[in-house]
């Protein structure tokens, strides 16, 4: 028997081996040779005999997988993904399947103390009206779009009941692991041992053991981030996205997919629906409801008794040190009351950059263009980009001036503050440096959930979608932070951050503050977020899309070049500006995409590589698509040169 396999290799073809004596399966992987090396291949067709080669069919090493991994329907959304995220059929493969060799149980994180702490909540009139439009609908795409804390989990979870009963399965995607533990418990209170978790704290093999029950038909519902989109259902019929605006759900490396894309097409394949859910929808997905593509489906109260919490908004002009003196006094309300406080900050790290008051100088990273972040406790200087770290110093490098200091401030330098304010307060700390082992986060925010931390300061990770029953108090320490970034996009980041951090107050009760302070209180996406604005926003940013012609009105394609050398990687731009314009050139119609910008990336070098992008811009999707694609399958870099194509970027830094 004869077997077509193909590797996560950037070569686009499928590759004919021997299975010798071996008994092999489409679905399997198996060891292949492969040049000089051995590589994980992925059987997607066999065959008894084929037409005689001029090269020597090689036999196949052995078989991984005793039974099937992946079928048919997996195999064509690789083809998919691979046509429109330009990727080969096998980096698509291997971005689907676990890596694992063997089976191992992943650690139960759900105590029974905390499962029977959970009370199945009752509807409230807006969420069965929710219900049943969705269920009641002949429409596959559906959007919630309640204000933080207005259920719209239990709207998810009352849906997937409903299609489980009717035999289907249901894929649950969230944006982070850490929003994983939470949502579980619940799910297992409803499905019990038919619910699988897929992400990737979870070891190669674990996940490999939730695949194979997935595939044996023992779970009816997964929940996980980004890649659990690809869990191996044999009859999927629901897809939820929770969070719907987070940037998470695109992928950064090859293959580059946004997960609710990806949602799309599966649940077209399926005959399934999709039904996403934020509070703060993304403009693509705001423009899809205003454009009758998605049906959107309004809850407007929150379901707890809370009230949405009173905003104040601090102008920190002329205010000294990082907190407003209002900020430390609703911290002191809040504590004195036995309630809890959340502090947010985007920047993790102590101080933002180190800087010689006597000459001048600034101390960056030598493999990037961007400054190095002091971490205080570690004594080092880190690039939060290619992790280069070296000692702190206390003298200037360049003039040996004492005359130093660091500029800007990070979450390590706000939890020292804090500290001194409130000796007597639990404080912790949740930030990416603070949750490199396995689970810390999940103690972390059950060690705040149970009362035993006063006041959570973080990044990110406290503005998604978390519940905390207790949280009286926000406080926004820097609201501009992401502001000023070159990114057409960071009036809508900012405005979905601070919409979603302040949701984490009140939930449960009428008391519920949030601080905001910044430096621009009059800045559109601050004024309009703390003012609650929403629809108000989206309308004004529209506009400004429409009128400079941005996503969601056109579509976009970053090609990156990257290399060692500065100067030919400059020379290499312009060949590829040039073939590119080829393309355009032998186009017709007025829906001809064009150049946006040909230049240095925002940040110019990561990792010792220098790096330059070519945007493309168009209104006809098939269009831009077609250059993209035609670009990828005939330009080639030159040695020591890598050129990455990403489809709909959301982030061009």
């Amino acid at each position: 028997m004869f077997i077509d396999v193909v590797v996560s290799t950037p070569l686009r073809q499928r590759f004919t081996y021997s299975a010798g004596d071996k008994i092999v399966e489409v679905g399997q992987r198996v060891i292949v040779p492969f040049g000089r090396r051995q590589l994980v291949g992925f059987v997607v067709a066999t065959h008894q005999s084929i037409e005689p080669t001029s090269y020597e069919i090689k036999p196949i090493v052995r078989v991984l997988d005793k039974e099937p991994l992946f079928g048919q329907e997996l195999i064509e959304l690789a083809q998919w993904v691979g046509r429109f995220y330009l990727c080969s059929e096998g980096e698509a493969l291997s971005a689907m399947i676990p890596s694992g060799r063997r089976e191992i149980e992943a650690p139960v994180n759900e105590s029974s103390e905390e499962l029977s702490a959970i009370k199945e909540s009752q509807l409230t009139a807006e969420q069965r009206q929710v219900i049943e439009a969705v269920i009641e609908s002949e429409n596959k795409l559906h959007y919630v779009w309640g204000v933080t804390g207005s259920g719209k989990s239990e709207v998810f979870f009352r849906i997937a009941e409903h299609i489980i009963q009717q035999g289907g399965q249901v894929i649950y995607l969230v944006p982070e692991i850490t929003l994983t533990h939470q949502i579980a418990v619940q799910l297992a209170l409803r499905f019990g041992n038919r619910v699988a978790i897929l992400h990737s704290a979870l070891s190669p093999s674990q996940r490999l053991l939730q695949w194979r029950k997935i595939i044996n038909g023992e779970i009816d519902i997964v929940i996980g981030a980004r890649s659990a989109v690809f869990a191996p259902f044999a009859n999927l019929k629901l897809i939820i996205i929770d969070e719907e605006h987070e940037g998470s759900y695109k992928a950064s490396n090859v293959p580059r997919y946004h997960g609710r894309q990806v949602a799309q097409k599966r649940v077209s394949m399926t005959d399934g629906i999709l039904v996403m859910g934020s509070a703060t929808p993304s403009l693509e997905a705001y423009y899809m409801m205003q454009e009758g593509k998605i049906s959107a489906h309004r809850l407007t109260t929150r379901v707890a008794g809370g009230q949405v919490p009173t905003v104040q908004v601090i102008d920190m002009v002329g205010q000294k040190g990082m907190f407003s003196t209002q900020l430390i006094s609703q911290i002191k309300k809040t504590l004195l009351a036995k309630r809890q406080v959340i502090l947010f900050l985007n920047r993790r790290g102590y101080g933002h950059y180190f800087h010689c008051n006597a000459c001048g100088y600034e101390m960056s990273c030598p493999r990037c263009s961007v400054s190095l972040i002091h971490h205080k406790k570690e004594n080092s200087m880190m690039c939060h980009y290619c992790g280069y770290v070296r000692l702190a110093v206390n003298e200037c490098p360049e003039c040996r001036s004492v005359d130093i200091g660091y500029g800007g401030y990070g979450t390590q330098m706000v939890e020292q503050q804090i500290q001194q304010l409130f000796p007597s307060a639990a404080i912790a700390r949740l930030d990416a440096d603070t949750t490199k082992k396995r689970g810390e986060a999940s103690e972390v925010l059950k060690a705040f959930l149970a009362g035993s931390i006063d006041i959570l300061l973080g990044t990110q990770m406290v503005a998604k979608g978390l519940n905390f029953p207790k949280v009286d108090l926000v406080g926004i320490i820097h609201a501009d932070s992401a502001l000023h970034l070159p990114d057409f996009r960071s009036q809508e980041r900012s405005f979905a951050l601070i919409v979603q951090v302040s949701g984490r107050s009140g939930r449960f009760s009428d008391r519920g503050k949030v601080v905001v302070q910044t430096y621009n209180p009059e800045n559109n996406a601050i004024k309009m977020a703390t003012e609650g604005k929403t629809d108000e926003f989206y309308a004004l940013e529209l506009n400004a899309r429409r009128q400079t012609q941005f996503p969601p009105y056109t579509r976009l394609v970053n090609f990156v070049l990257r290399g060692r050398n500065n100067t030919k990687c400059q020379q290499e731009l312009e060949n590829l500006k040039h073939q590119i314009e080829s393309l355009l050139q032998r186009m017709s119609g007025d829906d001809v995409p064009s150049i946006l910008g040909a230049s240095p990336c925002p940040i110019e070098r990561i990792a010792g590589s220098w790096r330059y992008h070519i945007v493309l811009r168009g209104s006809s999707a098939v269009k831009i698509q077609q250059v993209a694609y035609e670009v990828y399958a005939s330009y080639k870099a030159p040695s020591g040169m890598y050129m990455e194509i990403d489809i709909d970027p959301l982030i061009m830094l």
